[in-house]
């Protein structure tokens, strides 16, 4: 546990540092906090057309609204506006969402558990 909070604490202070540089890279802080490889959350985010419904820094054509933006997910207290955000609850909302909102808009897509991790990375680290 403490060692997750010490992982959010700094993701956290990359962000802040990243409102004064853009480019710097968080991939070790992403895959730290989710145990994914944010590269092969990229790859799998435009295999399963997640742009189209979301607008998503870094992905070609991913700049839809039918879904929130994901440009930074990293800031919001609720996933999908129903359960604190952390890195856990993120995975498995990428990986069920109506698991934990039956109501919710967003497809499940049938991902793995490590499927929903790459994914997670590759959002924490466009933070």
């Amino acid at each position: 546990m403490t060692r997750r909070l010490s992982a959010l604490g700094l993701l956290l202070v990359g962000i802040a540092l990243g409102a004064c540089r853009r480019d710097l890279d968080f991939s070790k802080e992403a895959t730290s906090l989710t145990g994914g490889d944010p590269e092969e959350g990229k790859r799998l985010i435009e295999a399963y057309g997640c742009g189209s419904c979301h607008a998503i820094p870094g992905i070609p054509g991913a700049k839809n609204t039918v879904g929130p933006s994901l440009a930074e997910i990293g800031e919001q207290s609720y996933i999908g506006g129903v359960v604190q955000h952390t890195p856990e609850n993120l995975v498995r909302w990428i990986q069920n969402p109506q698991k934990i909102d039956s109501l919710s808009a967003m497809p499940n897509l049938g991902l793995t558990e490590g499927q929903a991790r790459h994914i997670a990375a590759y959002l924490y680290k466009i933070q």
